[in-house]
């Protein structure tokens, strides 16, 4: 599959099931080699990846419930962790402060450039799955869920989480979406 049919058939699928067409190693080798393959700036390489399956997947979903205290419907969880696992997608504050005292000029820099590398990596990652014929989302629960995520999953206190993404089997596909006048978004000068 080329980069814009990858682009083109990545959405956002929230029905999801825990049956993927494609063995869940494969899909730990694809996000391994994508987190080594996207570029960040100063090659820091800022990006930490947290995957959560099968009996994980379903506890932290829970865990993320009862963060909310009831202010984030059940049925919505329940959609997530339905899937058959979550990436967690965090970037290393230690790595970004040593890259701060080393480059003082650039230093309120780091961190904007590490959260451009995650999602430069989510995207790459939510197409990756999608070549793989697995539907994913990208969810933004932090930082309520914070505390309790790094708890559960035993993460260092330097990694800040920026997004979750839900992945599994296809149950449906989303309605198509709407054409745009691009136009409007890009301009071209010569």
């Amino acid at each position: 599959m080329k980069t814009t049919e990858a682009l083109r058939a990545r959405r956002t699928y929230y029905n999801i099931k825990k049956e993927i067409p494609a063995d869940i190693e494969k899909v730990n080798e694809m996000i391994r080699e994508l987190t080594e393959l996207v570029p960040d700036a100063f090659n820091m390489k800022s990006s930490r990846i947290v995957v959560a399956e099968g009996e994980m997947q379903d506890r932290l979903w829970d865990t993320i419930y009862e963060a909310f205290a009831g202010k984030v419907k059940r049925e919505k969880i329940d959609s997530f962790s339905r899937g058959a696992g979550t990436i967690l997608y965090f970037y290393d504050r230690e790595t970004v402060e040593r890259l701060q005292k080393s480059f003082p000029e650039y230093a309120q820099n780091f961190p904007v450039w590490a959260n451009q590398a995650s999602a430069m990596l989510q995207l790459a990652i939510w197409s990756g799955l999608r070549e793989l014929g697995i539907g994913a989302s990208l969810q933004h629960y932090n930082p309520v869920i914070d505390k309790k995520v790094k708890e559960l999953l035993d993460i260092p206190k330097s990694y800040e989480l920026v997004a979750q993404m839900p992945f599994g089997g296809i149950v449906s596909e989303p309605e198509p979406k709407e054409r745009e006048d691009i136009a409007k978004r890009v301009r071209i000068v010569g």
